[in-house]
């Protein structure tokens, strides 16, 4: 039987089930029966000792006696099957001598007994003592029957009982495989439907129509999985296909530029700018594979490490003068409102902090004032980034956070930004066990994190240290191309 069988195995603890109860009520039935059998051998045996028992107290002299044992004579039967017995100190009055001499009794003096005799047949026995009376000295009454027939009718019943549990056993088990497949038949439509889910169709679902109430649960969670899974799907070939794309932009424009440089004789300040431009493209290639490389070990569900309690406050306030240049180029000014003290890794949270300033700057209006509030509760920080610009829609608030995302479809800002500085955000945010979120309303745009004020539980590292990896223009200090 193939036990791995969700049927096979129920039709066997079917079986089981069923053979422990059967077992268990064959055996009480065989005891019970056993008792009843014994019990009316006893029964019989204490009707034939009441009448010899009358009949013995009439035989007073040896007269009498000698009738009365004619008449146990008349009453035994000739195969041996019954016997009437009668022991005594005087030989006169004991009757059945070869019955006597040969069994061995055990017995008392009165009662119920048994006795076997040397050819080892057994007998149930029943002594009653006879006081003495007239001539008669004290006697003992014993009517012995055989076990034989007993014995057989317990064998008997015993196989019969066998033979019943046993087909009884092989029918519920049967019963139960079948009731088993029955009841399984809904597993067995949701894997032949799942059997045709494939990447072509990934709508498709599993039914949810007709299945038992045990089944709707895991069928929802499956579909909920596959939901998942499709949305996954469809994020990695959007991915794909934007990695191609922001690769193909600084490879087309090395091969391109080197194609020009290559197609007539340069002189050694042309070559160099050539160069230059090309390492401008080079380091924009190494930000994006930095970039990526970061995102996957975030992925992995790794934890930020060396945390330092430090003031938020101060941290904001040096990424702020690190950005002086940018922000005066914009003519944008920044006010720090609020303090809290979190545990924090120095270098992730400048980066986090540096890529929503650099959002706010690079998609915000020029000559306005961003704020950097932080709220300070009682078990998280929070930072937000308020800046002037907006409205956003709610696709752009829906999907914001996610890697290569542009709000304008041309990616018209694409030379100077590859679309990752707000999933760094949220990735460093969650390597510190926080969360991220996003607002537009009244002409404002706040982008920010909150932050656990506990420290957060390090896992083990498989990969190298963390690095501040570079997702803006400022960071990275890319310089405008030369022409060429």
């Amino acid at each position: 039987m193939h036990t791995r069988s969700i049927a096979n195995r129920l039709s066997l603890m079917f079986g089981l089930a069923a053979t422990v109860v059967l077992t268990l009520l064959a055996v009480a039935i065989f005891l019970f029966q056993a008792h009843e059998l014994q019990r009316s051998k006893r029964a019989e045996l204490h009707a034939r000792m009441n009448i010899i028992e009358r009949l013995g107290h009439r035989a007073t002299d040896a007269q009498d006696w000698a009738q009365f044992t004619g008449k146990l004579s008349d009453i035994t039967p000739d195969d041996g099957s019954l016997y009437f017995l009668v022991d005594s100190q005087d030989a006169r009055y004991r009757t059945g001598d070869d019955f006597l001499d040969e069994a061995e009794f055990q017995r008392g003096q009165d009662g119920f007994g048994e006795a076997e005799l040397d050819n080892g047949q057994r007998y149930m026995t029943y002594t009653h003592v006879m006081p003495p009376e007239g001539e008669r000295p004290e006697v003992r009454l014993i009517v012995a029957a055989g076990l034989r027939d007993l014995n057989a009718a317990e064998w008997l019943f015993a196989g019969a009982m066998l033979v019943l549990s046993v087909g009884a056993i092989a029918a519920v088990s049967a019963m139960g495989w079948h009731i088993a497949r029955r009841g399984l038949a809904p597993v067995d439509r949701l894997s032949a439907h799942a059997r045709k889910l494939d990447a072509r169709d990934l709508a498709r679902r599993l039914p949810t129509d007709q299945l038992p109430e045990e089944l709707v649960g895991l069928v929802g969670s499956l579909n909920d999985a596959l939901a998942r899974l499709e949305q996954a799907y469809l994020q990695l070939s959007a991915f794909n296909a934007d990695v191609a794309h922001e690769l193909r932009t600084p490879l087309g424009n090395l091969i391109g530029e080197t194609q020009v440089a290559l197609s007539r004789a340069r002189s050694s300040d042309e070559l160099l700018d050539v160069l230059e431009s090309n390492l401008e493209e080079l380091d924009r290639l190494r930000n994006i594979v930095n970039s990526m490389l970061f995102l996957a070990r975030a992925d992995r569900g790794e934890t930020a490490q060396d945390l330092v309690e430090v003031s938020l406050r101060q941290e904001s306030q040096r990424t702020v003068d690190f950005m002086e240049m940018l922000l005066e180029d914009a003519e944008t000014q920044v006010e720090i409102i609020g303090d809290a003290r979190v545990c924090v890794e120095r270098s992730l949270f400048t980066q986090a902090l540096t890529n929503l300033l650099d959002n706010a700057v690079r998609h915000g209006e020029h000559g306005g004032t961003v704020y950097v509030r932080i709220d300070d509760g009682a078990s998280t920080a929070s930072v937000t980034v308020d800046s002037p610009g907006g409205p956003l829609t709610d696709h752009t608030l829906k999907h914001i956070f996610d890697r290569f995302y542009r709000a304008d479809p041309a990616r018209s800002n694409s030379t100077n930004s590859h679309g990752l500085g707000l999933a760094i955000v949220r990735a460093i945010t969650q390597l510190h066990g926080g969360s991220v979120f996003v607002s537009s309303a009244a002409g404002r745009v706040l982008i920010g994190f909150q932050l656990p004020k506990g420290t957060v539980t390090a896992r083990p590292r498989t990969g190298a240290p963390h690095e501040v990896v570079s997702s803006t223009a400022t960071v990275s200090s890319n310089v405008p191309k030369p022409a060429t």
